[in-house]
Protein backbone atom coordinates (compact mmCIF):
# COMPACT_ATOMS: atom_id res chain seq x y z
CA UNK A 1 0.00 0.00 0.00
CA UNK A 2 1.59 3.30 -1.11
CA UNK A 3 1.77 6.40 1.06
CA UNK A 4 -1.15 8.08 -0.73
CA UNK A 5 -3.31 4.97 -0.42
CA UNK A 6 -2.41 4.68 3.27
CA UNK A 7 -3.50 8.29 3.82
CA UNK A 8 -6.76 7.72 1.94
CA UNK A 9 -7.46 4.53 3.86
CA UNK A 10 -6.66 6.25 7.16
CA UNK A 11 -9.10 9.08 6.37
CA UNK A 12 -11.77 6.57 5.36
CA UNK A 13 -11.24 4.61 8.59
CA UNK A 14 -11.61 7.76 10.67
CA UNK A 15 -14.78 8.66 8.78
CA UNK A 16 -16.31 5.22 9.39
CA UNK A 17 -15.95 5.56 13.17
CA UNK A 18 -17.04 9.17 13.51
CA UNK A 19 -18.11 8.90 17.12
CA UNK A 20 -14.83 7.42 18.29
CA UNK A 21 -12.86 9.84 16.12
CA UNK A 22 -14.88 12.79 17.39
CA UNK A 23 -14.33 11.85 21.03
CA UNK A 24 -10.59 11.41 20.45
CA UNK A 25 -10.32 14.75 18.64
CA UNK A 26 -12.37 16.42 21.38
CA UNK A 27 -10.06 15.02 24.05
CA UNK A 28 -6.98 16.24 22.21
CA UNK A 29 -8.62 19.61 21.56
CA UNK A 30 -9.59 20.14 25.19
CA UNK A 31 -6.11 19.16 26.33
CA UNK A 32 -4.49 21.54 23.84
CA UNK A 33 -6.86 24.35 24.83
CA UNK A 34 -6.11 23.93 28.54
CA UNK A 35 -2.37 23.76 27.88
CA UNK A 36 -2.47 26.79 25.57
CA UNK A 37 -4.40 28.94 28.02
CA UNK A 38 -2.27 27.91 31.00
CA UNK A 39 0.98 28.42 29.10
CA UNK A 40 -0.12 31.79 27.69
CA UNK A 41 -1.07 33.00 31.15
CA UNK A 42 2.14 31.74 32.76
CA UNK A 43 4.28 33.21 29.96
CA UNK A 44 2.51 36.52 30.41
CA UNK A 45 3.08 36.42 34.15
CA UNK A 46 6.78 35.62 33.70
CA UNK A 47 7.19 38.43 31.16
CA UNK A 48 5.49 40.89 33.50
CA UNK A 49 7.70 39.72 36.39
CA UNK A 50 10.85 40.54 34.43
CA UNK A 51 9.36 43.85 33.29
CA UNK A 52 8.40 44.79 36.86
CA UNK A 53 11.90 44.00 38.15
CA UNK A 54 13.56 45.98 35.38
CA UNK A 55 11.26 48.98 35.76
CA UNK A 56 11.69 49.04 39.55
CA UNK A 57 15.23 50.30 39.03
CA UNK A 58 17.10 46.98 38.80
CA UNK A 59 17.28 46.70 35.01
CA UNK A 60 17.96 43.40 33.27
CA UNK A 61 21.71 43.43 33.94
CA UNK A 62 23.95 45.05 36.51
CA UNK A 63 27.64 45.87 36.30
CA UNK A 64 28.89 45.52 39.87
CA UNK A 65 32.31 45.59 41.55
CA UNK A 66 34.09 42.26 41.81
CA UNK A 67 32.93 40.45 44.93
CA UNK A 68 29.73 42.46 45.35
CA UNK A 69 27.48 39.43 44.81
CA UNK A 70 28.95 37.75 47.89
CA UNK A 71 29.38 40.76 50.19
CA UNK A 72 26.63 43.18 49.01
CA UNK A 73 28.68 46.08 50.44
CA UNK A 74 27.49 49.55 49.44
CA UNK A 75 30.97 51.11 49.66
CA UNK A 76 32.40 49.01 46.82
CA UNK A 77 33.06 50.92 43.59
CA UNK A 78 33.64 49.93 39.96
CA UNK A 79 37.26 49.90 38.87
CA UNK A 80 36.57 52.20 35.92
CA UNK A 81 33.12 53.79 36.03
CA UNK A 82 33.51 55.67 32.75
CA UNK A 83 34.61 52.54 30.88
CA UNK A 84 31.74 50.51 32.34
CA UNK A 85 29.19 53.13 31.28
CA UNK A 86 30.68 53.34 27.80
CA UNK A 87 30.70 49.54 27.43
CA UNK A 88 27.06 49.28 28.48
CA UNK A 89 25.91 52.09 26.19
CA UNK A 90 27.75 50.49 23.29
CA UNK A 91 25.70 47.28 23.42
CA UNK A 92 23.15 46.75 20.67
CA UNK A 93 19.55 46.87 21.86
CA UNK A 94 20.22 48.83 25.06
CA UNK A 95 17.26 50.95 26.14
CA UNK A 96 18.75 52.74 29.15
CA UNK A 97 21.92 52.74 31.24
CA UNK A 98 21.64 54.14 34.76
CA UNK A 99 24.52 54.52 37.27
CA UNK A 100 23.86 54.25 41.01
CA UNK A 101 25.57 54.65 44.38
CA UNK A 102 24.01 53.66 47.70
CA UNK A 103 24.64 54.57 51.32
CA UNK A 104 22.80 53.86 54.56
CA UNK A 105 21.82 56.86 56.65
CA UNK A 106 19.33 58.52 58.96
CA UNK A 107 16.89 61.28 58.04
CA UNK A 108 15.64 63.47 60.86
CA UNK A 109 13.15 66.30 61.21
CA UNK A 110 12.72 67.60 64.70
CA UNK A 111 12.35 64.60 66.99
CA UNK A 112 11.35 62.22 64.21
CA UNK A 113 13.95 59.89 62.67
CA UNK A 114 13.85 57.34 59.82
CA UNK A 115 16.50 54.96 58.58
CA UNK A 116 16.94 55.15 54.80
CA UNK A 117 19.09 53.92 51.97
CA UNK A 118 20.07 57.06 50.09
CA UNK A 119 20.31 56.31 46.38
CA UNK A 120 22.54 58.47 44.23
CA UNK A 121 21.24 58.66 40.67
CA UNK A 122 21.75 60.28 37.30
CA UNK A 123 18.66 62.55 37.09
CA UNK A 124 18.48 62.16 33.30
CA UNK A 125 18.68 58.35 33.21
CA UNK A 126 16.79 57.28 36.33
CA UNK A 127 13.25 58.23 35.18
CA UNK A 128 13.80 56.15 32.03
CA UNK A 129 14.72 53.09 34.09
CA UNK A 130 12.69 53.43 37.27
CA UNK A 131 8.94 53.87 36.85
CA UNK A 132 8.61 54.51 40.58
CA UNK A 133 10.12 57.98 40.25
CA UNK A 134 7.61 58.89 37.54
CA UNK A 135 4.93 58.99 40.23
CA UNK A 136 5.84 62.42 41.60
CA UNK A 137 2.77 63.56 43.51
CA UNK A 138 4.15 66.92 44.61
CA UNK A 139 7.06 68.97 43.33
CA UNK A 140 9.48 67.56 40.76
CA UNK A 141 12.20 64.99 40.25
CA UNK A 142 15.92 65.68 40.47
CA UNK A 143 17.74 67.78 37.89
CA UNK A 144 21.36 67.60 36.76
CA UNK A 145 22.37 70.88 38.46
CA UNK A 146 20.65 70.12 41.77
CA UNK A 147 22.70 70.29 44.97
CA UNK A 148 21.59 69.57 48.50
CA UNK A 149 18.13 68.33 47.53
CA UNK A 150 16.28 65.04 47.85
CA UNK A 151 13.20 63.26 46.49
CA UNK A 152 11.41 61.04 49.01
CA UNK A 153 8.39 58.75 49.11
CA UNK A 154 5.03 59.81 50.50
CA UNK A 155 5.13 57.26 53.33
CA UNK A 156 8.50 58.65 54.44
CA UNK A 157 7.04 62.16 54.39
CA UNK A 158 4.15 61.05 56.58
CA UNK A 159 6.48 59.24 58.95
CA UNK A 160 8.67 62.32 59.44
CA UNK A 161 5.66 64.66 59.36
CA UNK A 162 7.22 66.94 56.75
CA UNK A 163 6.11 68.54 53.50
CA UNK A 164 7.50 69.83 50.23
CA UNK A 165 10.26 72.39 50.78
CA UNK A 166 11.23 71.23 54.28
CA UNK A 167 14.89 70.60 55.13
CA UNK A 168 15.87 67.16 56.44
CA UNK A 169 18.98 66.39 58.45
CA UNK A 170 20.91 63.50 56.92
CA UNK A 171 23.41 61.59 59.04
CA UNK A 172 25.73 58.98 57.54
CA UNK A 173 29.16 57.42 57.95
CA UNK A 174 31.85 58.46 55.47
CA UNK A 175 34.32 56.05 53.88
CA UNK A 176 36.98 57.16 56.41
CA UNK A 177 34.71 56.29 59.35
CA UNK A 178 33.83 59.88 60.23
CA UNK A 179 30.24 61.00 60.69
CA UNK A 180 28.83 63.31 58.02
CA UNK A 181 25.87 65.63 58.43
CA UNK A 182 24.01 67.49 55.70
CA UNK A 183 20.77 69.35 55.18
CA UNK A 184 18.72 68.16 52.21
CA UNK A 185 15.68 70.05 50.97
CA UNK A 186 12.66 68.08 49.74
CA UNK A 187 11.97 69.03 46.11
CA UNK A 188 9.73 66.10 45.20
CA UNK A 189 7.40 63.59 46.83
CA UNK A 190 6.73 60.28 45.06
CA UNK A 191 3.52 58.36 45.61
CA UNK A 192 3.48 54.87 44.08
CA UNK A 193 0.41 53.62 45.92
CA UNK A 194 2.54 51.16 47.89
CA UNK A 195 3.52 52.22 51.40
CA UNK A 196 6.37 49.71 51.44
CA UNK A 197 7.89 51.22 48.29
CA UNK A 198 7.22 54.82 49.36
CA UNK A 199 9.16 54.24 52.58
CA UNK A 200 12.27 53.29 50.57
CA UNK A 201 12.34 56.12 48.00
CA UNK A 202 15.12 58.54 48.94
CA UNK A 203 17.02 59.85 45.90
CA UNK A 204 19.78 62.41 45.56
CA UNK A 205 22.18 63.22 42.75
CA UNK A 206 25.33 61.16 42.23
CA UNK A 207 27.47 64.23 42.88
CA UNK A 208 25.83 64.86 46.26
CA UNK A 209 26.27 61.26 47.43
CA UNK A 210 29.89 61.18 46.24
CA UNK A 211 30.59 64.38 48.17
CA UNK A 212 28.88 63.16 51.33
CA UNK A 213 30.49 59.70 51.41
CA UNK A 214 33.93 60.76 50.22
CA UNK A 215 33.88 57.91 47.68
CA UNK A 216 34.34 58.73 44.02
CA UNK A 217 32.96 56.67 41.16
CA UNK A 218 29.90 54.53 40.56
CA UNK A 219 28.87 51.54 42.67
CA UNK A 220 26.70 49.87 40.03
CA UNK A 221 25.37 50.33 36.51
CA UNK A 222 21.87 49.06 35.77
CA UNK A 223 21.20 48.15 32.14
CA UNK A 224 17.77 47.62 30.58
CA UNK A 225 17.18 46.23 27.09
CA UNK A 226 14.40 46.80 24.60
CA UNK A 227 14.11 43.01 24.21
CA UNK A 228 14.53 41.06 27.47
CA UNK A 229 15.15 37.87 25.45
CA UNK A 230 18.62 39.24 24.63
CA UNK A 231 19.78 39.28 28.24
CA UNK A 232 21.71 35.99 28.17
CA UNK A 233 23.64 36.77 24.98
CA UNK A 234 24.35 40.41 25.83
CA UNK A 235 25.40 39.51 29.37
CA UNK A 236 28.25 37.41 28.00
CA UNK A 237 29.22 40.16 25.54
CA UNK A 238 29.20 42.84 28.23
CA UNK A 239 31.27 40.66 30.58
CA UNK A 240 34.00 40.54 27.92
CA UNK A 241 34.00 44.32 27.62
CA UNK A 242 34.16 45.03 31.35
CA UNK A 243 37.50 44.24 32.94
CA UNK A 244 37.87 43.85 36.71
CA UNK A 245 34.16 44.07 37.44
CA UNK A 246 31.35 41.52 37.17
CA UNK A 247 28.16 41.45 35.13
CA UNK A 248 25.12 40.06 36.94
CA UNK A 249 21.66 39.27 35.63
CA UNK A 250 18.60 40.28 37.62
CA UNK A 251 18.36 36.66 38.81
CA UNK A 252 21.75 37.03 40.50
CA UNK A 253 20.97 40.47 41.88
CA UNK A 254 17.66 39.17 43.28
CA UNK A 255 18.29 35.44 43.84
CA UNK A 256 14.97 34.94 45.63
CA UNK A 257 13.13 36.30 42.59
CA UNK A 258 15.23 34.10 40.33
CA UNK A 259 14.30 31.08 42.44
CA UNK A 260 10.63 31.98 42.20
CA UNK A 261 10.88 32.21 38.42
CA UNK A 262 12.59 28.83 38.21
CA UNK A 263 9.88 27.32 40.41
CA UNK A 264 7.17 28.84 38.21
CA UNK A 265 8.79 27.42 35.09
CA UNK A 266 9.09 24.00 36.70
CA UNK A 267 5.43 24.07 37.73
CA UNK A 268 4.42 25.17 34.23
CA UNK A 269 6.36 22.29 32.67
CA UNK A 270 4.91 19.82 35.18
CA UNK A 271 1.37 21.06 34.48
CA UNK A 272 1.82 20.65 30.73
CA UNK A 273 3.23 17.14 31.21
CA UNK A 274 0.20 16.21 33.33
CA UNK A 275 -2.22 17.57 30.71
CA UNK A 276 -0.35 15.75 27.93
CA UNK A 277 -0.35 12.52 29.95
CA UNK A 278 -4.11 12.71 30.46
CA UNK A 279 -4.63 13.30 26.73
CA UNK A 280 -2.29 10.44 25.81
CA UNK A 281 -4.04 8.03 28.16
CA UNK A 282 -7.44 8.99 26.79
CA UNK A 283 -6.40 8.65 23.16
CA UNK A 284 -4.54 5.40 23.89
CA UNK A 285 -7.69 3.96 25.44
CA UNK A 286 -9.70 4.91 22.35
CA UNK A 287 -7.04 3.50 20.03
CA UNK A 288 -6.86 0.21 21.90
CA UNK A 289 -10.64 -0.10 21.74
CA UNK A 290 -10.45 0.58 18.02
CA UNK A 291 -7.72 -2.03 17.72
CA UNK A 292 -9.95 -4.69 19.26
CA UNK A 293 -12.84 -3.72 16.99
CA UNK A 294 -10.64 -3.78 13.87
CA UNK A 295 -8.81 -7.06 14.43
CA UNK A 296 -10.49 -8.72 11.43
CA UNK A 297 -9.91 -5.62 9.28
CA UNK A 298 -6.19 -5.63 10.06
CA UNK A 299 -6.07 -9.41 9.58
CA UNK A 300 -7.53 -9.06 6.07
CA UNK A 301 -5.01 -6.33 5.21
CA UNK A 302 -2.13 -8.47 6.45
CA UNK A 303 -3.48 -11.50 4.56
CA UNK A 304 -3.52 -9.38 1.39
CA UNK A 305 0.17 -8.67 1.86
CA UNK A 306 0.26 -5.50 3.95
CA UNK A 307 3.54 -5.58 5.88
CA UNK A 308 4.03 -4.70 9.53
CA UNK A 309 5.77 -1.41 8.73
CA UNK A 310 2.94 -0.27 6.48
CA UNK A 311 0.38 -1.33 9.06
CA UNK A 312 2.17 0.78 11.66
CA UNK A 313 2.27 3.64 9.15
CA UNK A 314 -1.49 3.32 8.65
CA UNK A 315 -2.15 3.61 12.38
CA UNK A 316 0.26 6.54 12.68
CA UNK A 317 -1.38 8.30 9.72
CA UNK A 318 -4.67 8.13 11.59
CA UNK A 319 -2.96 9.51 14.69
CA UNK A 320 -1.50 12.42 12.71
CA UNK A 321 -4.90 13.35 11.31
CA UNK A 322 -6.45 13.25 14.78
CA UNK A 323 -3.57 15.31 16.17
CA UNK A 324 -3.98 18.01 13.52
CA UNK A 325 -7.76 18.14 14.01
CA UNK A 326 -7.34 18.19 17.79
CA UNK A 327 -4.80 21.02 17.58
CA UNK A 328 -7.13 23.06 15.37
CA UNK A 329 -9.98 22.49 17.80
CA UNK A 330 -7.71 23.42 20.71
CA UNK A 331 -6.77 26.68 19.00
CA UNK A 332 -10.42 27.50 18.32
CA UNK A 333 -11.29 26.89 21.97
CA UNK A 334 -8.26 28.63 23.46
CA UNK A 335 -7.97 31.73 21.27
CA UNK A 336 -11.03 33.58 22.67
CA UNK A 337 -9.91 32.94 26.26
CA UNK A 338 -6.30 33.89 25.58
CA UNK A 339 -7.35 37.00 23.64
CA UNK A 340 -9.57 38.12 26.51
CA UNK A 341 -6.87 37.67 29.15
CA UNK A 342 -4.26 39.24 26.85
CA UNK A 343 -6.36 42.40 26.44
CA UNK A 344 -8.40 42.68 29.65
CA UNK A 345 -6.16 40.65 31.96
CA UNK A 346 -7.07 39.09 35.29
CA UNK A 347 -7.12 41.37 38.33
CA UNK A 348 -5.42 39.84 41.39
CA UNK A 349 -5.60 42.97 43.54
CA UNK A 350 -8.11 41.37 45.92
CA UNK A 351 -5.80 38.39 46.43
CA UNK A 352 -2.59 40.45 46.64
CA UNK A 353 -4.00 43.08 48.99
CA UNK A 354 -3.22 46.78 49.01
CA UNK A 355 0.57 46.39 48.91
CA UNK A 356 1.70 44.65 45.73
CA UNK A 357 5.44 44.74 46.38
CA UNK A 358 8.02 42.03 46.94
CA UNK A 359 11.64 42.84 47.79
CA UNK A 360 11.32 46.39 46.53
CA UNK A 361 9.69 45.36 43.26
CA UNK A 362 6.29 46.81 42.44
CA UNK A 363 4.06 44.30 40.66
CA UNK A 364 0.98 45.17 38.64
CA UNK A 365 -2.17 43.59 40.08
CA UNK A 366 -3.53 42.82 36.60
CA UNK A 367 -1.76 39.98 34.79
CA UNK A 368 -2.05 39.69 31.03
CA UNK A 369 -1.63 36.52 28.99
CA UNK A 370 0.99 36.25 26.26
CA UNK A 371 -0.79 35.82 22.92
CA UNK A 372 1.36 35.31 19.84
CA UNK A 373 2.33 33.15 16.89
CA UNK A 374 4.09 30.77 19.28
CA UNK A 375 0.65 29.27 19.94
CA UNK A 376 0.49 27.67 16.46
CA UNK A 377 3.55 25.39 16.66
CA UNK A 378 2.84 24.81 20.34
CA UNK A 379 -0.69 23.53 19.67
CA UNK A 380 0.28 21.35 16.71
CA UNK A 381 3.36 20.05 18.49
CA UNK A 382 1.37 19.09 21.57
CA UNK A 383 -1.49 17.57 19.55
CA UNK A 384 0.77 15.52 17.29
CA UNK A 385 3.03 14.36 20.11
CA UNK A 386 0.05 13.27 22.18
CA UNK A 387 -1.66 11.32 19.39
CA UNK A 388 1.53 9.77 18.02
CA UNK A 389 2.65 8.62 21.46
CA UNK A 390 -0.83 7.30 22.13
CA UNK A 391 -0.75 5.35 18.85
CA UNK A 392 2.58 3.61 19.44
CA UNK A 393 1.28 0.78 21.61
CA UNK A 394 -1.84 0.09 19.50
CA UNK A 395 0.36 0.11 16.37
CA UNK A 396 2.77 -2.35 17.95
CA UNK A 397 -0.18 -4.53 19.04
CA UNK A 398 -1.46 -4.55 15.47
CA UNK A 399 1.83 -5.95 14.19
CA UNK A 400 1.57 -8.82 16.71
CA UNK A 401 -1.78 -9.87 15.30
CA UNK A 402 -2.12 -13.43 13.93
CA UNK A 403 -4.21 -13.07 10.72
CA UNK A 404 -5.35 -16.71 10.69
CA UNK A 405 -6.52 -16.61 14.31
CA UNK A 406 -8.27 -13.27 13.84
CA UNK A 407 -10.08 -14.37 10.66
CA UNK A 408 -11.19 -17.64 12.24
CA UNK A 409 -13.06 -15.79 14.98
CA UNK A 410 -16.75 -15.22 14.43
CA UNK A 411 -18.16 -11.75 14.69
CA UNK A 412 -19.81 -11.05 17.99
Amino acid sequence: MSGNLSMQYALRSLGRSRRRTGLSVLGVGLGCAIALFATAFMRGGQTMRVQAISQSGYGHLRIAPAGWEQSRRDELRLQDSAAALEAARGLEGVAVVAPHVRVQGLLAFGTRVAGVQLLGVDPAAEPQLNRLVRTIDEGRYLQADDEGVVVVGKALVERLDVELGDDLLLTLTRADGEMEYAMLRIVGIASTGSRTIDETICHATLADVERLTGLQGVAEVSVAFADPQQVAALSAELAQRVQGDEVLTWREVLPAMGGDEAADRAFSSFFIVVVAAVVILGVTSAQLTAMLERRREFAVLMALGLGARKLVGLVLFEAVFMGVLGALLGLLLALPLVWHTATAGIDFSSAMGDDMTVMGVFFDPIIYADMGLWMLPYAFGLGLCATLLAALYPAWSATRLDPAAALSQRDA
